[in-house]
This record gives C-alpha cells, sequence and structure tokens, in this order.
C-alpha cells in the first residue's frame, strides 16, 4: 500500500527568534533511572505547574492566572529529583516552586519517538492510504448487533474507519431507525440543509443530482460545507435488480499521494486554487444557498493531506480566480479525476448493508441504473462527524486500558 509522503508545502521554513545556543540553555534536562533522560522548555514547564495555584484536578484544565502577566523570562533557580518518590521538584525565579510526578513528564517527554506515539494513539491513528486493487484487502465486515452490544467491536470499527476510511456493516435490519441507532452508540448525527438523515432515491425534479438514477460521479459529500460532515453513512434498504446501481470508491489521499509525487506542479495547482462549492435548493420548506470556496487538496501544516473537496454538480460556474490560472486547474483536475478512476473499486451493497466511509478522504459514486415501480434502489444517508468519533475511540481506549 501506498505510504503517504510527509514533505512540506513549498514555504519559507520558520526561523526562531532565539540563537541555539540561547535556547538550549532554556531548556531543563531530567534525568530518568529507568530511561532516557528527558528534556523540556523552561517556559513550558512554568506554564504547566500542577501546583493548586496553576492547575484545577477536576476540570483538568490549568488556571488563568499566570497568563495576566505571563513572564516569558521566568527561569530555573534550582531543581532537585526525588528519586524515591519520582518527583521533579523546581524553584523559579519569580517565586513559585513547582513539582511534576515521573509518570506525567513521561508523558508528555518532547523526544521524536513520544511525540509520534501520542499522536498515533492519542491524537488519531495513522492513516494507511489504498489503491484499488488493495480494497479487498483491507476490506473488513462488521456486524450491526455486535456493534450495538459490544464496545470492543464498536472500538474495532470506529478504528478501521480512522485507519482505511471505509469499512461495511452488516446484518443491519430494514428499518429507518437503524442510522441513528448506530450514530447513538458513537454520539449524535450531524445535520445538514438536508436534515439529520436523507433517503437516496429516484425522485422526479429531485433537488439534489443524487436523487437521480444517472450514473453518480466520484465525489465527497457537500464541499460546499466549511465545516464538511465527517462520516457518511448508507443504509441499503432496497436494491436495484439491474445490473447498474454498483457502489464506485475511491482513496482520494492515495490520489493525491501520486500527484505529488508523478505530478508535482499540478498537485500544487490543487493544493493552492481555491474553487467556489455551491449547492441551492430547498429540502422540503427549507431554502438554502451554501458556498464554500477551498481547494481541491487541503494539506495541514506537515504537508499531509487532510480533506479533499470535490463534486463536479456542486462546483460554481462562478471561478473566482484570476485567469491564468483556469486552464492549468482544469489540466490538474483531469489528471486528478483520471486517477481517481484508476484507482478506484467497485462492489454492489445489499438490504441490511451499512457501507460508512471517511468523507473528507475518500471519494465514492455510483453507476447508473434502471428505475421502475418493480425495480426500486433506495439508500438512507446520514452523517457522524469526525470530532465525536475520535472522541468515542479515546474514552473506549480509555476504559479497555483501566
Amino acid at each position: 500500500m501506498f505510504q503517504a509522503d510527509r514533505r512540506d508545502l513549498p514555504s519559507q521554513p520558520l526561523k526562531l527568534a532565539l540563537p541555539k545556543e540561547q535556547d538550549q540553555s532554556r531548556l531543563v534536562q531530567v534525568p530518568d533511572p529507568d530511561r532516557r533522560d528527558m528534556q523540556f522548555p523552561d517556559i513550558w514547564l512554568r506554564d504547566n505547574c500542577r501546583c493548586e495555584e496553576c492547575y484545577l484536578p477536576q476540570t483538568l484544565s490549568r488556571l488563568p492566572q499566570l497568563w495576566n502577566h505571563l513572564d516569558t523570562s521566568v527561569r530555573v533557580l534550582r531543581q532537585s529529583v526525588d528519586v524515591d518518590q519520582r518527583v521533579l521538584c523546581i524553584e523559579w525565579s519569580d517565586g513559585h516552586t513547582s513539582q511534576y510526578p515521573f509518570s506525567w513528564l513521561r508523558e508528555r517527554d518532547f523526544s521524536y519517538a513520544n511525540r509520534q506515539r501520542y499522536l498515533r494513539d492519542f491524537y488519531r491513528p495513522e492513516q494507511k492510504l489504498w489503491s484499488g486493487l488493495d480494497f479487498e484487502k483491507i476490506r473488513q465486515v462488521f456486524y450491526y448487533q455486535e456493534l450495538l452490544d459490544c464496545d470492543s467491536a464498536l472500538q474495532q470499527w470506529l478504528q478501521h474507519l480512522a485507519v482505511y476510511g471505509v469499512a461495511m456493516v452488516k446484518e443491519a435490519p430494514l428499518d429507518m431507525d437503524v442510522l441513528r441507532r448506530l450514530s447513538n452508540r458513537v454520539g449524535f448525527m450531524r445535520r445538514t440543509t438536508y436534515g439529520e438523515e436523507f433517503s437516496v432515491r429516484a425522485q422526479p425534479g429531485g433537488s439534489n443530482y443524487a436523487y437521480l438514477a444517472a450514473p453518480l460521479p466520484l465525489h465527497t459529500d457537500m464541499p460546499y460545507f466549511e465545516y464538511l460532515p465527517g462520516v457518511t453513512m448508507l443504509h441499503t434498504l432496497e436494491q436495484s435488480a439491474s445490473p447498474g446501481g454498483v457502489n464506485l470508491l475511491a482513496d482520494a489521499f492515495y490520489v493525491a499521494e501520486v500527484m505529488r509525487e508523478r505530478y508535482p506542479e499540478q498537485f500544487r495547482v490543487l493544493c493552492q486554487t481555491p474553487v467556489d462549492w455551491a449547492d441551492i435548493g430547498s429540502d422540503g420548506d427549507l431554502q438554502f444557498h451554501n458556498i464554500w470556496r477551498a481547494p481541491v487538496i487541503n494539506l495541514d501544516a506537515e504537508g499531509r493531506c487532510v480533506r479533499i473537496n470535490h463534486s463536479i454538480p456542486q462546483r460554481d460556474s462562478h471561478f473566482s480566480v484570476p485567469v491564468e490560472q483556469v486552464r492549468p486547474w482544469y489540466e490538474a483536475m483531469a489528471t486528478f479525476v483520471g486517477l481517481a478512476h484508476e484507482h478506484s473499486c467497485r462492489f454492489k451493497t445489499t438490504p441490511g448493508d451499512v457501507l460508512t466511509f471517511d468523507n473528507l478522504r475518500l471519494v465514492h459514486g455510483r453507476t447508473g441504473y434502471d428505475d421502475t415501480d418493480r425495480n426500486v434502489r433506495h439508500i438512507l444517508g446520514a452523517f457522524v462527524d469526525w470530532d465525536i468519533v475520535y472522541s468515542r475511540l479515546r474514552v473506549l481506549r480509555n476504559a479497555k486500558a483501566t
């Protein structure tokens, strides 16, 4: 499987204001008899003092008084280690005294290995990218009733979803409350302009392209929202008996990394050219006019993909960029779409299946199908936000550890 490149976006490197020698002198060296020595910036230790004047245990948060008049020149006057109690003791130049348990310090050690451990185990699981050829290897099935009854199964489902971006839930009943029950096991549903749940079935005069029986091209859901719905859940209630209605799925983060490696200039264009995404219409009595401007490929501060925006029907005809940027964007986008199809997979869900996937990462679609009174395709959909999923994962992990 493709491993994501961690190269940063082209930018000027951040320059430290302090000379290296002076910066090093402000590090507190902490000998640890059980492992490698640790080091911490003095200002960080002062900011994170655990005494009752600086920290409130019942809220697990620091008190703000220090920040009313923060003295960044504060220094360590004396430090000592209580070997028996495994505590670091510091007397500060501002007259304050602090104590730090070794167990607490080890969890927050600034070493590269420890920082990566925390990000992987507590922040977010490390994603593993895949192409369409890898899909059968990474595809994993979970069972609806087990997810409702067993926290361990729930954790495995959410973990797999976070790592690979897709997981299939089987043997769900054919009723309208399945997605709500699953969402409540995680936290709660995300409401959008289409409500908390939405039915995807052919509707004459439908207000959304998904409500047609025509082929639905690869896309992310609702790129016109600044706060994009995170996890899409699609419950198959009825499936078309025609050869159509086949699901299409591709890991767009994988596609982005292929572009970064093979077509770096086009990758840069898709990362830096803002696109106008829009959805104008109504759902019931609610009228809406949603617009969001953002590139197709969105990266974080370390250059990793964090969000894909792509929906041909929801890309506005307004394109608010200088005219000379338009053609390069189309050329780059043609490459992206071609690669997405090249690395996509195909499968067809059956009634009782709940397809769950990362809407920030995967593009999905379906082939067209024949829609008649005797040949109906009915999918019920809903969203859960990634913040809620990650929170539930941490709670489940912590409960297992205690």
